[in-house]
């Protein structure tokens, strides 16, 4: 496995690309082999970055045949926990939409790097959690929009990811904002101070509805897979459910599994990133090979038929 840092902006040492290339076991059959690729992007309120929600999804992805990196995208940084909504001071830098370019300038590094990572440039999928999970989906929805393409430049389809895959998403901020005002005073906080950190000073109804996805989904969304738990008190299963709905008005293909129990942050939901047996739930855990599964309906790996040792042992068999 080839594992190194790549510092994606200049002067900002905090937005890193990490690779988890797998080695060419097979060189001698497939020296030009290319595979699909994964960027995980970890949740955390757009105040921090989860390492639970990084490195082991990028191993699982790696272990389905898959090329991954992890994605450390603009973020405030600090625990939103403790944030003090009224107080705290936005930082121009973080602000919609940088969290989201980061994604384009990950696909384009990859791309940029692709003949020497062996990755099948054409077959790019995106992958967030919670707030990384918004961010996946804001950049699903907006890559081809005026906001992506008049930053980067470049040829349109150099920004397209080929899949997304949502893991209890944020896709609503209105409906968000709707909620916090029910919700205790310390969930209300945590809202408004991830809000003000994310769109700015002035979060204004027009604001929320622009970074609301599941109300901008058109024709260029990719195909998507989602997966969130009914139990989630953090981040609504509502968000994944109109996230869903909008995508079947517009006709993008998708998939979508909601399992009973099961806290907000899960990740794997499985031992691989748990800190605690409250973390892992094996009805949740499941989300992962399914999420394998409606991969290879896209992802599927270019092999052979048959291995070349297999034609060459057939071949001194018959002498």
């Amino acid at each position: 496995m080839k594992t190194e840092v790549i510092q994606l902006v200049e002067g900002r040492e905090e937005i890193t690309l990490t690779t988890y290339i797998r080695d060419n076991v097979n060189a001698m059959e497939l020296p030009n082999f290319k595979r699909p690729a994964v960027i995980v992007c970890p949740g955390g309120g757009y105040f921090d970055l989860s390492d639970a929600e990084g490195e082991p999804v990028a191993l699982s992805f790696m272990n389905m045949g898959y090329h991954a990196f992890v994605l450390r995208y603009s973020v405030f940084g600090g625990n939103g926990f403790e944030a003090d909504a009224n107080t705290i001071q936005v930082k121009p830098e973080t602000v919609h939409p940088n969290p989201m370019l980061d994604i384009g300038r990950a696909i384009l590094c990859i791309r940029e790097h692709a003949e020497e990572w062996g990755v099948d440039p054409e077959h790019i999928a995106i992958c967030g959690f919670s707030a990384g999970s918004h961010n996946c989906a804001m950049y699903s929805t907006y890559w081809s929009q005026p906001i992506v393409q008049d930053y980067f430049k470049v040829e349109k389809d150099m920004l397209r990811p080929a899949a997304c895959i949502l893991c209890y998403t944020l896709s609503d901020y209105t409906y968000m904002y709707e909620v916090s005002l029910k919700e205790n005073e310390f969930q209300r906080n945590f809202f408004n101070a991830s809000s003000k950190i994310f769109i700015g000073e002035n979060v204004t109804a027009e604001a929320l509805d622009e970074v609301s996805p599941a109300k901008h989904i058109n024709a260029d969304n990719p195909p998507t897979f989602l997966w969130a738990t009914s139990e989630d008190n953090l981040v609504p299963v509502q968000h994944t459910l109109r996230m869903a709905h909008a995508l079947a008005d517009a006709n993008i293909p998708f998939e979508v599994h909601v399992f009973e129990e099961g806290p907000h942050g899960l990740s794997t939901a499985g031992q691989s990133s748990a800190s605690s047996q409250s973390m892992c739930y094996p009805d949740a855990e499941k989300w992962l090979p399914l999420c394998g599964e409606w991969l290879k309906k896209r992802f599927a790996l270019k092999l052979p038929k048959r291995a070349m040792w297999e034609i060459m042992m057939e071949k001194d068999l018959k002498g």
